[in-house]
């Protein structure tokens, strides 16, 4: 429905109070998403937790009421033409705000675009570090000035700051581009056994299956011996069979057999070394990008020697260290070598103005890494690509530039700052909140973490329940009023002592291991792990000690290499190997040297039959895409539809339900259901379709009904109504039944899913695989299931993994939360600490076992929440 206009405060009276003065920000009428009219009074300059269950409306007040209200006045203020620049969102429905001051969104930020993005270049710290180089490093001698002559004395002719970037032409290595490495196919190994014929297999560098078999069918056309050893054919003609970029086509008349006839086709053929470049360059499926590599030599580039900045810039040095190995330095240890670099000779040695400008910048450059290591994010070197950093670790980077800011009476809005933290780095973030608070500004959180709640000093309590159950303020008050809310489903979690999730009585006993030798990569040196079989495994460590590293590259990948050695068909992975998403996980293009992970050796993995791994990837990148279709249950009622009597009589089939097929959607909207309007200056707007409003489907395929209800009528059912519609039409009720049990009866069949968070995708993924049948024994990876979900969500969470581990199935998740890690049956606390003070296996056993042993940051925490049981 389109928003309602926004509402005339009511008149006010003769002398009207000052908004703002007494300190609080007034919502009155608030009816974004599931918002029920909602009044409240917060307070200005404190630490404001908004919580609740998911999908109570939380993050509706926090952003897509307050935050967005501000962010409307502020633009207000901004000329039209530079507003068409700014991406702006529609106001929120709200009657009125007062006493609201300019405020800053901090938002949830998942990994991923460009991995020339560092952790310097947002945060800022490689801009100052490039100039420090470019005004305060030691030249080489001899050096000629040239456009910058009689700036400085001497014979110092500064570099320009961009030349010390190897994102820039000016400062990129001319040999690799920038990239530090040169990869090329090793025509060596491209035929694995020369003895063999073509036909027998000896061309090692090609796909699996048909597509294999389809070029060794064309070399035959083309008059090529494919039965003879390969090493007795010409040498003219094997050079060009292997290395060619000839793409021939001919004409293929395949061998008649006795079980099937095959038509003759138009084949093409791709060498094997054009085939490896191509895969290499263009694949997005892990184990093939795996397959070119192996065929390619990998070396570092001889003109920069891996370094990636042209020599010119590597001859300029701090302290005799060239900037390619500052920022390779951990931010702490960058921190100590700024420090020394004050009294190094070659510093004192520079004329006054350039020992000046030195200490300027270091101490501004001392400034900025203190912040950061101050946020638990010391480990983290500037020249880390932010495609591997979590969500979490991306917010705090940004939190450092607000809190060096300097900004007074600005509110700030957080979306869980606490995901993926440990809980000692959780205290770390607690200081940051308070900073922020103390220089007088608000700090607003949208938070389910126990720790965050309890210190802040003023809870907003949303529910009772998800969706259309809730969007009512239940508490609103000092944090230690919370208890005595009734309907509060948060206040039973509060205290930090609370309960642990209940777990089996009888400790379950390993089926048997899964172990990794020698794991080397990141911050893990020769690490030697263990995972017993058909249990749930935690593995736990505070953040950045190697956790993902372990489990998302290393297990993920030795696995999915022992499932794929059998591989079946080119590009298709064999119904052994799964990933609970739309593009497989693996490593960025030309990354593969500086991102690989190696396993020496392993053992059990002949016990697994599949491999899942789930994340928290969106579900779709279009809105088109949603909860029904991924998971497969619009494939049941669409078929459902197809069955009705009307819709045999029309001649409907399955497809005519799908608003995606031009026969059964609507034409003006083409199955949106929304058009968009273009205002130039003004925020976009959308509004039902005027034509299907907002069915989606045109009126021939909304004739057909089952229980008096259209197609576009069960889209917008939530998953709670639509389990009690579709009762009887499976496997759509058992899915639906998966949805509410594991806490996403709240959401509705048809919504987009670019409106999911990450943590409703992850649990959307893990139901896609739930109501699949049993497969053998599978193995079942999660990164942080937890992450985004209210204590009472991960209690249905750790429910469902339970239930998967009692199924025969082995489950290991990465994880901080420590309900869940007290529910595991087994943990591996990395540690002891992050970056190179990690990667270390520094406890495993049981919970109780781990907690007992003591001396490890998971440990203290740990003990604490099993004290409770």
């Amino acid at each position: 429905m389109a928003p309602p206009p926004r509402q005339t405060p009511a008149p006010t009276p003769a002398t009207p109070p000052d908004p703002g003065q007494d300190g609080l920000i007034r919502v009155r009428g608030a009816d974004e998403h599931n918002l029920r009219h909602v009044d409240v009074d917060v307070p200005r300059d404190q630490v404001v937790a908004f919580t609740g269950v998911s999908g109570s409306g939380k993050s509706s007040l926090a952003f897509a009421t307050i935050y967005a209200e501000a962010q409307q006045r502020y633009l207000e203020s901004v000329a039209p033409y530079a507003r068409r620049l700014i991406d702006q969102g529609a106001a929120p429905r709200v009657g009125s705000i007062t006493g609201l001051p300019p405020a800053v969104a901090l938002r949830q930020q998942h990994s991923g675009g460009s991995t020339r993005s560092t952790v310097g270049t947002v945060s800022r710290v490689s801009n100052v570090l490039r100039m420090l180089y470019s005004r305060a490093g030691t030249y080489p001698a001899g050096r000629t000035p040239e456009d910058l002559a009689g700036t400085f004395p001497r014979d110092a002719a500064p570099l320009d700051s961009d030349s010390f970037s190897p994102n820039t032409a000016v400062g990129a290595c001319p040999t690799c581009s920038g990239l530090g490495r040169l990869h090329s196919v090793d025509e060596s190994k491209l035929v694995g056994d020369d003895s063999l014929s073509i036909r027998e297999g000896a061309i090692a560098a090609w796909p699996g299956a048909w597509q294999g078999k389809n070029y060794r069918d064309i070399l035959a056309e083309l008059g090529i011996d494919i039965d003879v050893p390969f090493r007795e054919l010409p040498a003219a003609r094997r050079e060009w069979l292997l290395t060619t970029d000839e793409q021939p086509t001919v004409t293929v008349h395949p061998v008649r057999d006795a079980h099937r006839v095959q038509r003759s086709y138009q084949g093409t053929y791709m060498s094997p070394r054009k085939w490896v470049l191509h895969t290499f360059a263009t694949s997005k499926a892990a184990h093939l990008r795996a397959k070119a590599a192996s065929f390619m030599s990998e070396e570092i580039c001889p003109t920069c020697h891996g370094k990636r900045l042209n020599p010119e810039a590597l001859a300029v040095t701090i302290a005799g260290q060239d900037i390619s190995v500052a920022t390779s330095m951990p931010l702490s240890q960058l921190a100590a070598f700024l420090a020394s670099a004050l009294d190094h000779p070659d510093t004192l040695a520079l004329p006054a103005e350039r020992r000046q400008a030195a200490h300027a910048l270091i101490g501004g450059l001392q400034d900025q890494l203190g912040t950061l290591t101050d946020l638990g994010l010391g480990y983290l070197a500037t020249g880390r690509a932010t495609s591997t950093l979590s969500s979490g670790e991306l917010q705090r980077l940004h939190m450092a530039t607000q809190l060096r800011s300097g900004l007074f009476g600005v509110l700030y809005v957080l979306d869980e700052p606490s995901a993926g933290l440990h809980a000692a780095d959780t205290e770390l973030l607690l200081t940051a909140l308070r900073r922020l608070r103390g220089a007088g500004n608000s700090v607003f959180v949208v938070e389910h973490n126990a720790q965050v709640l309890a210190s802040a000093d003023w809870i907003v309590d949303m529910g009772p329940g998800a969706g259309r159950h809730g969007g009512q303020v239940l508490y609103n008050g000092p944090t230690e009023g919370l208890s005595e809310a009734p309907e509060s489903v948060t206040a039973r979690y509060l205290p930090l002592d609370a309960p642990t999730v209940p777990v089996p009585k009888e400790p379950r006993q390993p089926a048997g291991w899964l172990r990794l030798d020698g794991v080397t990569g990141h911050n893990l040196r020769d690490l030697d792990a263990s995972f017993p079989l058909g249990t749930l495994t935690a593995v736990t460590g505070v953040s950045g000690s190697g956790k993902s590293t372990l489990v998302r590259r290393a297990l993920a990948e030795t696995v999915r290499d022992h499932l794929h050695a059998d591989e079946t068909a080119e590009g298709i992975a064999p119904a052994s190997v799964e990933t609970a998403d739309e593009e497989e996980a693996g490593v960025p293009v030309w990354d593969l040297a500086e991102d690989r992970v190696t396993v020496r050796s392993s053992t059990g993995l002949e016990h697994i039959n599949r491999l899942v791994v789930v994340d928290q990837k969106p579900i779709g990148r279009t809105p088109r895409s949603n909860l029904a279709t991924y998971t497969g249950l619009f494939d049941s009622v669409r078929k459902l539809f197809a069955a009705q009597p009307t819709a045999r009589e029309l001649g409907y089939t399955a497809s005519r339900f799908s608003f995606n097929v031009t026969q059964g959607r609507c034409p003006h909207c083409l199955g949106d259901g929304v058009v968009s309007i273009e205002l130039l200056f003004l925020p976009t707007e959308t509004s039902p379709c005027p034509v299907c409003h907002g069915a989606r489907y045109n009126p021939g395929t909304l004739m057909v009904r089952y229980r008096d209800k259209t197609i576009a009528d069960v889209l917008a059912m939530s998953v709670e109504e639509a389990h009690d519609f579709l009762a009887d039409v499976q496997p759509a009720a058992r899915i639906l039944k998966l949805l509410s049990d594991i806490g996403l009866g709240y959401l509705t069949l048809g919504q987009s899913a670019t409106t999911l968070s990450g943590g409703e995708a992850q649990r959307i993924k893990l139901v896609s695989e739930l109501h699949r049948a049993p497969r053998g024994h599978s193995l079942y990876l999660l990164d942080e299931p937890t992450t985004g979900l209210h204590p009472a969500d991960v209690d249905l969470l750790i429910g469902q993994l339970q239930r998967l581990v009692d199924a025969g199935n082995t489950v290991v998740v990465v994880e901080h939360d420590l309900r869940t890690v007290a529910a595991a049956d087994w943990v591996v606390d990395l540690g002891p600490g992050a970056g190179d003070d990690g990667g270390r296996v520094v406890a495993e056993g049981r919970p109780e076992d781990v907690a007992r042993a003591g001396g490890t940051p998971t440990a203290a925490h740990l003990a604490r929440r099993l004290s409770a049981r």
